[in-house]
């Protein structure tokens, strides 16, 4: 049997992009389809536009730093539209990167919706139907917001980045990390923030570490409240009536809601092809990112593993070699880092304590402190670093790291940890002095056993 297509990738995002382009490579014969804009939720709508707030929300704090050092120094008014405006142009390099990629590969780019008409069969927007012998799944996920009275007034991390202007009072209302981080950088661009959660902040994340930077949080300034539950939201006038369970009416001039995110595989028409598929509407794949339908891969958010842009790409790169390039390999989904950018910013890798609790031999190696820049300036701010090791085997299962610049150090802490390092490996490396990290290879003594 002849196919238009060896593969046809249905999402432009990160795991999508590169599996078409290795696969080309490998000399598949790729066509991908896109129905908003090339790069997906990372470039477009996530983590690039979010980490470029980020640096511009920590100018204040810079600034009154300074000033504890010495300078005569001062911060203005936060000029939104401009920001915004250098912002839209730098996602729009980056797309046209992202689409130059695929031309450059020789996969063929459909600017339209595409869903799954068959094992086989993949049907554009535009009506046309191809063939093709293997299709990929990466469309990622996408913001949720349940069904109240009055949801339609509220916004998702999919619009802020479109916001006409800053508002000066904003509800948030989750406790992930997507609504901590968008608490700290509205906060730090000088708007008045406040977060609803139905339980405690950044649940699933070890409790020692979150407790320190929820309440770095609630001393920078955000009015942080858990066990709230929102019964409805009403326009009046420009403001938006916010009334809670327990009879609690606020108003704001804004709401942005970051309850979580789901599949993105509504009209995919995936069941209908006989697609097995989780409660959430996951894609339901094995260790090579196969579906049930042996024709039929997914890879990315849609498949509800591990949500990070870095495993979609992986994903997408083992599933093109395993496919295309006669080199079966599945994806490692152990010790993966992850950061989160909340103020203070959180790296993470491995077991949490909660987890080593459960499973018993082990031993948990802490360090808090006031780090020596901001202690200098006055901050009563602290920082956490924290070792997880196996009694037995005496490798560290789990190293989390509340400091500035914590993303960067869980990266280079999690290469020691992938190569199966002990923590008298840690010990034996001499310490960088005078920095935060050399605690990571200074602590001597436990301070819980399990």
């Amino acid at each position: 049997m002849t196919f238009d297509y060896d593969l046809f990738v249905i999402g432009g995002g990160s795991g999508g992009v590169r599996a078409a382009r290795i696969a080309s490579t490998h000399g598949a014969k790729v066509a991908l389809a896109e129905e908003y804009r090339m790069g997906g939720t990372c470039v477009i709508r996530g983590c690039v536009p979010k980490k470029l707030m980020v640096f511009a929300s920590t100018a204040p704090g810079a600034v009154e730093e300074a000033r504890a050092y010495g300078w005569e120094a001062a911060v203005g008014a936060f000029d939104w539209t401009g920001f915004r405006a250098k912002l839209d142009a730098e996602l729009d390099r980056l797309e046209a990167i992202y689409r130059k990629g695929q031309q450059g590969a020789g996969v063929t780019v459909y600017d339209q919706r595409a869903t799954v008409a068959g094992p086989h069969e993949v049907r554009l927007a535009d009506g046309t139907t191809v063939s093709t012998k293997h299709i990929l799944v990466a469309t990622g996920g996408r913001p949720f917001v349940p069904d109240f009275e009055g949801c339609k007034h509220v916004m998702t991390s999919n619009e802020i980045f479109k916001m006409e202007h800053l508002p000066e009072r904003i509800l948030i209302v989750g406790g992930g990390y997507i609504a901590c981080e968008f608490a700290c950088i509205l906060n730090g661009l000088g708007v008045k923030v406040t977060q609803y959660n139905r339980s405690p902040l950044l649940r699933g994340f070890d409790s020692e570490a979150r407790d320190l930077i929820v309440d770095q949080m609630a001393a920078g300034g955000i009015d942080i409240h858990t066990h709230v539950v929102i019964s409805k939201i009403e326009k009046d006038g420009m403001d938006l009536v916010v009334t809670c369970g327990d009879g609690r009416v606020e108003r704001f001039d804004a709401v942005l809601y970051a309850t979580g995110r789901v599949p993105n595989t509504d009209g995919l028409g995936l069941e209908e092809a006989g697609v097995t598929l989780g409660e959430r509407g996951e894609v339901i794949v094995d260790q090579w990112s196969q579906t049930n339908i042996p024709s039929i891969y997914a890879v990315g958010d849609v498949t509800d593993r591990i949500n990070l842009t870095p495993v979609a790409i992986r994903e997408g790169h083992a599933f093109a070699d395993t496919v295309f390039g006669a080199n079966a390999r599945p994806t490692d989904h152990e010790l993966v880092a992850s950061a989160v950018f909340t103020q203070p910013e959180f790296g993470t890798c491995g077991i949490t304590e909660e987890e080593a609790e459960e499973r018993g031999n082990a031993e948990v190696y802490v360090s808090s402190f006031k780090p020596m820049r901001s202690g200098f300036a006055g901050s009563d701010a602290r920082v956490l670093m924290k070792l997880i090791v196996c009694r037995e085997s005496r490798k560290v299962l789990g190293c989390h790291i509340v400091a500035p610049e914590a993303g960067e150090m869980i990266q280079m802490v999690a290469i020691a940890m992938k190569m199966g390092a002990t923590k008298e490996q840690f010990d034996a490396t001499c310490a960088v002095h005078p920095t935060m990290g050399e605690e990571l290879v200074t602590m001597r003594n436990p301070v819980r056993h399990y």
